[in-house]
């Protein structure tokens, strides 16, 4: 574990050694608004139960428990992972699928953080994947002497095309993106050439230095804060793996080294991502998300 940190002053720091006190240091640290720094610290002190093995409070308990003291070297241990995906599996049956991608969100970008300081060597959250959602249940079977009404269902215009997107269940990266380009309107190249330091979070809009200028609404405003959480700089959108060697700087986050994402790769996520949508089973472009109003004549997908 790394035994100091520089901080913003240039002081030498040393190392937490506890999971709350690390908590502490990494909030300080992120750019985030006291009500986003809350919601942070209500998250990540939540995970302090699994850690020890012991199952979290929830409920209105959640909000007053104090959370067990947890070394943060038990983060490098073997079983915080399996105990970390027991604690997942768990909140899941309590929490909203939202609330859950948030907080594993939040938990993913303070191990980050941590790792690139040298606190921890081991990140038990790279792998954490929320638990699948539990099907509906089988309908009641038909009662013959019934008559069974069946309503055509109208094709699904391209608003609508938009809105189901943004309602899918999906990683925070993703969501951040589609709300961006929904409320912007703007080009996906556009987009994903954004850097951090191109952003005035608290305007809604970009600053004088980004290419060209990006408004955004109350979605894309809700979920940048927990993307950029411990990031101060590089760019907005990045992979979920380190970029290659010879990359340059501008296009790899300098925090955890991880690539831009291309164009490509978004769009395959986002097609993928909406093939249970699509009546053909093809998916959709992310050109469904730029349009508000149906244009006749303009293909959706």
């Amino acid at each position: 574990m790394g035994e100091h940190h520089i901080d913003d002053a240039g002081t030498p720091r040393p190392a937490p050694v506890e999971y709350g006190a690390a908590v502490d240091r990494y909030l300080a640290a992120a750019d985030l608004g006291s009500a986003s720094r809350r919601v942070y610290r209500i998250s990540l002190l939540g995970w302090a139960w699994p850690l020890v093995d012991r199952r979290a409070p929830t409920g209105r308990e959640r909000r007053g428990a104090r959370p067990p003291v947890v070394p943060l070297a038990l983060l490098d241990a073997p079983e915080a992972a399996e105990r970390l995906r027991r604690g997942l599996a768990d909140r899941a049956g309590t929490a909203r699928p939202r609330t859950l991608d948030r907080e594993l969100a939040c938990l993913r970008a303070a191990t980050a953080w941590w790792s690139a300081r040298g606190w921890i060597t081991a990140d038990p959250a790279a792998g954490l994947v929320p638990p699948t959602p539990r099907p509906d249940p089988a309908p009641a079977p038909v009662d013959a002497s019934v008559p069974v009404v069946t309503v055509a269902t109208p094709a699904v215009g391209v608003p609508d095309r938009a809105r189901a997107a943004l309602a899918l269940r999906a990683p925070l990266r993703e969501l951040t993106l589609w709300h961006l380009l929904h409320e912007s309107r703007a080009a996906v190249e556009q987009v994903l050439a954004l850097d951090i330091d191109h952003l005035d979070l608290p305007a809604r809009r970009t600053r004088g230095s980004a290419p060209g200028t990006l408004r955004w609404g109350p979605g894309a405003a809700r979920l940048l804060p927990m993307l950029l959480a411990g990031r101060t700089a590089g760019p907005v959108f990045v992979t979920g793996r380190r970029a290659p060697a010879g990359t340059a700087a501008a296009e790899r986050c300098p925090v955890t080294g991880r690539g831009r994402l291309s164009y490509r790769r978004a769009a395959e996520l986002f097609t993928a991502a909406t093939r249970p949508l699509d009546p053909a089973g093809r998916g959709w472009t992310l050109i469904v998300l730029r349009d508000r109003t149906p244009r006749s004549g303009r293909a959706a997908g």
